[in-house]
């Protein structure tokens, strides 16, 4: 990626953040809305599923680790319903293990970000993380 990242490049795309912790969900909200998101959270998957179905976001940053229902069982049913398996998922935790990277990525997930986040940067990485699957992500940030 190049150059700074438009201040207004997720202007009016709907966004789910799916964390049991309210300061993760916090940060990472106010840090989408500084760049014109409008995001939408969930506090376990269950409830992320009923919210993907109900908003249909452009993308999701879920956390792995959650009670009554984790990213792990969430990625599950939204990868094998087709209403939702075409929408972007990165998992979020901060239990980051050797391989969980590329387990997530095998059950689904689009990419993976580790917390603590930073930041200075969480909107630059995420962005290019997502440039792949979101075509005019790509162009505006090359």
């Amino acid at each position: 990626m190049t150059g700074t990242v438009p201040a207004n490049i997720l202007y009016g795309w709907h966004v789910l953040v799916v964390d049991d912790e309210p300061d993760a969900i916090e940060v990472v909200e106010t840090l989408l809305m500084m760049y014109g998101a409008n995001v939408v959270t969930a506090h376990n998957g269950r409830e992320a599923i009923e919210k993907i179905r109900q908003f249909r976001p452009r993308f999701v940053i879920a956390d792995l680790s959650m009670p009554e229902m984790s990213g792990w069982q969430m990625i599950e049913i939204i990868k094998n319903d087709r209403t939702t398996m075409d929408i972007p998922i990165v998992a979020l935790t901060a239990h980051a293990m050797q391989g969980d990277r590329n387990r997530a990525m095998a059950k689904g997930f689009h990419n993976f970000l580790t917390k603590p986040l930073r930041p200075e940067t969480f909107v630059t990485e995420l962005l290019a993380l997502l440039a792949n699957d979101i075509p005019e992500l790509a162009h505006i940030l090359n």
